[in-house]
């Protein structure tokens, strides 16, 4: 067992730690926001909303029934073969490897949650919408002021798994050369041939992200979800 090399090399984990961070958080904060509008029109069922909705299933379906990793090849690596893109304005952009990491991660996650907030939408007691109508809510402050945040209350815990899962997900980006926590491993491991120890220290740094997640929620469910909850 060498973990002196690991001692050594402590600086660059933390730097892999940080640039795991930094992809989880733009994934989250950006899928979210895209998320939750297309979450509303996701649950719409009547008139016009149904085709928005078939469509942003489309997209839904696509993200949570391919891969990952294939997602993020076909980005990062399937879209510089054809010229139009490279000499387009955004192959600035699409040439990155953060770019098209950050792209790719927003895009799935964004389409989990999607369909985490349309499912607690259309989960929501049929008693709170009644009482809204009741006393003349339009449609537009219903969503707003009873609607929307009830339903993002009820879709914590399954979002909580997303936020673990995405972070998990972020150690793809170490095979498009970004040097996040899994990518310092193998870089110690490729230096000094200890796989175990290399990958091993990864595992201990990704378990104690994923614990600082799973307080945060809890502590996010206890005070948004809980006072929800039948007594």
């Amino acid at each position: 067992m060498n973990f002196e090399a690991i001692v050594e090399n402590l600086p660059l984990y933390l730097d892999g730690a940080l640039a795991t961070f930094q992809l989880l958080v733009i994934s989250l904060v950006l899928g979210l926001l895209f998320a939750v509008p297309l979450g509303v029109l996701r649950s719409l069922s009547s008139g016009w909303g149904r085709w928005v909705s078939r469509a942003i299933w489309v997209y839904t379906y696509v993200f949570r029934g391919t891969p990952m990793l294939v997602q993020l090849f076909l980005i990062y690596y399937g879209l510089a073969q054809f010229e139009a893109v490279r000499e387009s304005a955004f192959w600035p952009y699409l040439s990155s490897a953060w770019f098209c990491a950050c792209l790719s991660f927003v895009l799935n996650t964004c389409a989990y949650t999607t369909e985490i907030i349309a499912g607690a939408i259309k989960a929501l007691p049929a008693g709170e919408i009644e009482a809204a109508k009741a006393i003349g809510m339009s449609r537009w402050v219903m969503f707003r002021r009873i609607i929307l945040p009830s339903a993002l209350r009820r879709s914590l815990p399954a979002y909580s798994n997303e936020a673990i899962f995405m972070l998990h997900g972020t150690s793809l980006a170490s095979i498009v050369t970004i040097l996040d926590l899994t990518g310092a491993a193998r870089q110690v491991n490729s230096t000094y041939y200890i796989p175990f120890e290399a990958f091993i220290t990864a595992a201990v740094f990704y378990f104690l992200m994923t614990l600082t997640l799973v307080g945060l929620f809890h502590k996010a469910e206890a005070r948004w979800l809980k006072p929800l909850m039948p007594r």
